[in-house]
Order: structure tokens, then sequence, then C-alpha cells
């Protein structure tokens, strides 16, 4: 089967990304406007940057095809600074909450049940119940496409991490205390359940006079 994105429903688009790829770690992003009000929302299109300088990034989509910004994305537009908070299994449920679309006034903190605390270097809380959360500041937000319907990248560098105390021993992070979980299609997750090594295989002697 060949697919030519241009000629399927945006529904389709959508629905063929998130089904092929997987599993994505999710960002539970909490901002701020200017008037102080916080937001806190999950996005499942989120990935690492770069390693120097530390930089995550997140894609927040429009939501509709007109082009309507989610208001994590107008709020960093406002206040240029976010916490990319991990969700795990102890806080999946609250993360999931905190996704409903709730009328303006009305706090995601709350309703979630979980506890703004402050950070560190920037004016945005993290989730004080998050087993890892990064402090960022803007860095820059690239538009994916000139179409109303384009999603954006939004480019944070880490100023600050927070992590609990059992989850880096030893200059390394233990996954069994962790419990990532990741988006798959539909409203399916996934937990990290069993892993496998593979070494990098090293260059074989009869390559080696081509470098």
């Amino acid at each position: 089967m060949i697919v030519v994105p241009r000629t399927v429903s945006a529904k389709d688009s959508y629905r063929l990304l998130i089904g092929t790829l997987l599993p994505r770690p999710i960002a539970w992003v909490s901002s701020m406007n200017r008037a102080g009000n916080l937001n806190l929302a999950p996005f499942s299109y989120f990935t690492v940057a770069s390693n120097r300088p530390m930089t995550l990034l997140f894609c927040p989509q429009p939501l509709s095809e007109a082009g309507e910004k989610k208001d994590t994305l107008r709020n960093v537009e406002e206040v240029p600074e976010f916490v990319i908070n991990l969700a795990n299994e102890e806080t999946a449920e609250a993360m999931n909450r905190s996704s409903t679309p709730l009328p303006p006034g009305h706090s995601e903190f709350e309703w979630a049940g979980v506890t703004p605390a402050p950070s560190v270097t920037i004016r945005v809380p993290r989730v004080l119940e998050a087993p890892v959360s990064f402090e960022c500041t803007l860095q820059q937000i690239v538009k994916a496409g000139d179409t109303p319907g384009a999603g954006s990248v939004v480019f944070g560098e880490v100023q600050c991490i927070h992590m609990r105390d059992d989850i880096y021993v030893n200059g390394y992070v233990r996954l069994d205390a962790l419990k990532p979980i990741a988006r798959l299609a539909g409203i399916s997750y996934t937990r990290i359940t069993e892993t496998f090594d593979m070494a990098r295989p090293p260059l074989p002697d009869e390559l080696r006079h081509d470098i």
C-alpha cells in the first residue's frame, strides 16, 4: 500500500501517524498566561532536540483545521517559559484528567488533583507529583507549514531538572523507579514492562582503512 498524504483527510493523517509512530513519550506541560492563569496539558508529539544545550521539543496541534491555537501554545507565546513534567504509571490518571477541555476559569491542576509546586528558575510551577520535571525557557516556535491546520514545534532549553531521589542513582536513571508510560493509538497507553539489550556492532577491520 502507498499513501500520499495530500490525498487523505486530516483525520486519516492523524490516525496514520499516531498508529504507526509508537510508542510516544508524553510531555505533561504546565504553562502560564500574562494574567498568571495556569494551564496543564499532555502532548505525545514530544522528544529530545539537543544534548548541549539541553533542549526538548513538543508539538501542539491546532484545535481545528481553522488553526485555533491550544491554550498551551498561546501561553508560551505570552510567557516564554514552561515546565515539561513526565507522567508515569502513578500519575497516569491525573495526566489523563488534565486533558479534559475545561471551560475558562477552571484549573487543570485542581481538576487533575495535582499540586503546583514552585520552580527554581522560572515563574511557571511544576507538577509536584511528577517523577521528573524539566524547567524550560522558550528557545523558538516553528510552524510546521503554511496551512491553517499546521502544527507548531515548541523548543525549550532546559534550565533545571527536578527528579525524585530514587530515580537517578550513581549517574543512571532507574527505569524501575521511573515507571514511564507512553501513548499508543486511540485511547491506548503502554508501560515498559520488558526490555532487551543490543550493543552497537564494532566496525570490521576490513572497513577501517576507509575511514
